[in-house]
């Protein structure tokens, strides 16, 4: 490499003072940490000199398509690695360049002698790697990769499933299970006895960039100006999980687990760690570990629940299902994933990408996606199910890549998993999406006071809660004095639901039916429970009558009389004998009588506050939760909203 190459890579000098001995270099990607990472730690055993380093290539860290708020999280958390690294004597080296190109100079110029890093599982960075493999073997430099992204490795499942992906989560938890519980944490660094050179004018040579400098600015105004600000960083990730831990632990006591997901507060403080996790600010591990103890402390008479970090299994089981598969974030030539004849509208996408559909609850939810980069799973659920089957019949790809822009916690293999689960793309017939999210009806069970869609959709902040939801349905004279006409200031629903989302369930039925007979080895749900959990609905199963609908398998239209058959829902955190029965539940505000006041509270978790319940009463002689028995719930409300 010429000198001048060097200069446009803002190489170190050809002159610097070079030193002898074992000189190690960790190359940061994702595992922006110190905390956990047992491939800094193998950099620093031997070490007498140390470089930390960061490489821009345009693809790092999932920057190649990056709307400006994920740039941000991404700049502050190098930002804050610096910080801590100055506590050491250290800084944070940051290059532009092709990390082979980048390397290439280092390795002559600091004499380096090892290169570690954090394992990058995912198939999208395999060619990446295995050129900076080849390159350190040419050179005959020391090349360490571990495992800390994960907690376990995805290869080694894949292996101990005869080289083939679980296409089931029950079968990836069996799995799993074979190979023993994931690591703990490793001990913090230890940097005594070992120089971290830092050139006098690092800052200017080697220095973070600002999301403007690398070509990245904010969308809108709303960018400079959130109302939840996420902030990166390794410091903030883990002040963040001392909140969570708070919140987990008082869960635990009122007998539940999942707050986050059960409870969802699409109006609060950012708490969810899923943008921390994505870019390892806060270690995978850290977190199983530390909520596993935290409920066998407050729990020691108690079994741990399947569910207390099942929302990290599912990461898991994500990561594992395209670790070998190049093709993951498309629907051509994926082999886990459902052909289907999509729809491609290129100007109904980007109404629904700028909030534009007419449809309140989903329009705040895309809006609130660009402007903070972030939004809970409920939304997400939602914004998805509206974009293919529910409503749009739009591919999951085109979605997935206006989250995979946007999102602050964008990760290729969740954010595609997710995206091929919600559009029925990765299974066929389990998950009826029309009967379980309504762009009406789901809005008003998760936003029951509308100060949600007032805050992310402002122009319909005086509509009268009665009409918030469905404002095209408001009398001109209560539009006027809300000062937006449906049409002009606010657009009109882009579809008609109840039409669209029976021509997508007709859609659906014959991908159903062109696949019956064949053998198509694609990515399955367990269960019809499992998917209910999957998409934060109760838990129950079909127990006969003549309102079940075999298409959706069980999940049926729930206000077809004022009392609807009997469902059972699975309580294991009630005993395993006990069960729940339940008269009608699409309703929204609960009524506790007799002394099933505090088993109910314990039972919050599978959202029964959206149960509607009139009368309640325990059965049996069990009066303690971890006794059998049966709760009745009896209720003679009806809602005239079918769709979940």
């Amino acid at each position: 490499m010429s000198k001048g190459d060097a200069k446009e890579l803002n190489m170190p000098p050809q002159d610097f003072n070079k030193r002898y001995g074992n000189v190690s270099v960790h190359w940061f990607r994702h595992g922006l940490r110190l905390h956990d990472n047992p491939a800094l730690l193998e950099a620093l055993k031997n070490c007498t000199e140390f470089y930390p380093i960061f490489i821009f290539d345009g693809e790092v860290a999932g920057t190649k398509h990056v709307a400006f708020n994920r740039m941000r999280f991404l700049i502050e958390s190098l930002e804050d690695l610096d910080r801590n690294l100055r506590k050491f004597g250290g800084r944070l080296y940051v290059f532009h360049g092709q990390p082979v190109d980048i390397l290439t100079n280092l390795f002559k110029e600091w004499g380096v002698t090892k290169l570690t890093f954090e394992q990058d599982p995912e198939a999208v960075w395999k060619q990446r790697d295995d050129a900076v493999k080849e390159l350190c073997e040419k050179k005959e430099i020391e090349c360490v990769e571990r495992v800390s992204h994960t907690l376990y490795e995805p290869m080694k499942i894949i292996e101990k499933n005869d080289g083939m992906p679980p296409l089931t989560y029950s079968l990836f938890n069996l799995v799993a299970s074979a190979l023993g519980d994931p690591p703990r944490p490793v001990s913090y660094p230890v940097f005594h006895n070992i120089d971290l050179p830092v050139y006098p004018d690092h800052e200017k040579k080697f220095g973070i960039p600002k999301p403007q400098t690398v070509g990245v600015f904010p969308d809108c105004k709303e960018q400079n100006n959130r109302i939840n600000e996420w902030k990166g960083g390794e410091t903030k990730a883990l002040d963040l999980l001392e909140k969570r831990l708070a919140i987990e632990k008082k869960a635990y006591e009122d007998g539940y687990v999942l707050p986050n997901q059960y409870s969802p507060d699409l109006l609060g403080e950012p708490m969810s760690m899923s943008a921390h996790l994505r870019f390892g600010c806060l270690s995978v591990r850290r977190f199983h570990w530390t909520i596993h103890d935290l409920f066998e402390k407050v729990k020691p008479k108690e079994s741990k629940p399947d569910a207390l970090t099942c929302q990290l299994i599912w990461r898991e089981y994500f990561y594992v299902m395209s670790a070998n598969n190049i093709n993951y974030d498309k629907m051509e030539g994926n082999p886990i994933c459902l052909n289907i004849p999509w729809y491609r509208n290129d100007e109904i996408l980007k109404k629904w990408e700028m909030g534009q559909t007419g449809y309140p609850w989903i329009d705040a939810i895309m809006n609130q996606l660009r402007h903070e980069g972030w939004i809970h799973h409920v939304g997400r659920h939602a914004v998805a199910c509206f974009l293919t089957r529910g409503d749009l019949w739009i591919s999951w790809v085109d979605g997935l890549k206006i989250f995979l822009k946007y999102l602050i916690d964008a990760d290729w293999s969740v954010s595609a998993g997710n995206w091929m689960w919600v559009s029925s793309s990765a299974f066929e017939k389990v998950l009826q999406c029309p009967k379980c999210f309504c762009p009406v009806g789901y809005g008003r069970r998760m936003d029951r006071t509308g100060e949600y869609i007032r805050r992310y959709l402002p122009v319909l902040k005086d509509m009268p809660l009665r009409y918030l939801f469905e404002p095209w349905k408001a009398p001109l004279a209560v539009q006027q004095k809300a000062y937006c006409i449906v049409g002009k200031d606010y657009p009109h629903p882009i579809v008609n639901h109840k039409e669209a989302s029976n021509e997508c369930a007709s859609a659906m039925n014959k991908v159903i039916e062109s696949f019956k007979g064949k053998e198509v080895p694609h990515c399955a749900p367990s269960d019809d429970l499992e998917v209910r959990r999957f998409v934060c609905l109760p838990d129950f199963v079909s127990t006969g009558g003549s309102t079940g609908d075999s298409k959706n398998s069980g999940m049926t239209s729930p206000s077809e009389s004022p009392i609807v058959e009997s469902r059972k829902m699975n309580m294991s955190l009630l005993g395993p004998k006990a069960q729940i029965h339940i008269g009608a539940w699409n309703v929204r505000t609960m009524y506790e009588t007799s002394k099933t006041a505090q088993v109910i509270k314990e039972m919050q978790h599978y959202r029964l506050d959206i149960l509607g319940v009139s009368e309640c009463h325990w059965t049996g002689s069990g009066k303690t939760r971890t006794n059998s028995g049966n709760i009745i719930l009896h209720s003679g409300h009806t809602d005239s909203q079918k769709d979940y």
